[in-house]
């Protein structure tokens, strides 16, 4: 439903780093990469966009308020657990560790990190 979208982060480079590392235990890539923004997106398997630019960008600008929240699709559990660890290695913060959360449903998996601006991201996987 949504094509892409983006945030804008107080410091690029530090949240390129993050991103990547973090985004990557989903299978996300950096697909642009300039001074100005860079963007993410997944090339090939769950979750792959049809647009080549990526469907996740980030810019360097005043923080937004209030701070948003995203989640990423995951396709198993084992990928929800993988981006948490890799969140909280890339200087993330631990905002809910991976489980079920079955007042939302009761196949309902995820975790939450806070980024390097404090937006709340989040992998979630919907099957049991």
């Amino acid at each position: 439903m949504i094509d892409h979208t983006g945030i804008t982060v107080g410091d690029l480079e530090k949240s390129k780093a993050f991103y990547t590392k973090t985004l990557g235990a989903l299978g996300y890539v950096l697909c642009m990469n300039s001074p100005e923004v860079v963007s993410f997106g997944v090339q090939e398997g769950h979750g792959k966009s049809a647009d080549p630019g990526g469907d996740f960008w980030l810019w360097e600008d005043s923080l937004m308020a209030p701070r948003p929240h995203f989640a990423f699709n995951a396709a198993s559990r084992a990928d929800v657990d993988a981006f948490f660890a890799a969140g909280l290695a890339a200087d993330g913060t631990k905002n809910g560790a991976p489980g079920l959360r079955p007042h939302y449903h009761r196949h309902y998996y995820a975790a939450f990190v806070l980024d390097p601006d404090g937006y709340n991201i989040e992998a979630v996987c919907h099957t049991g």
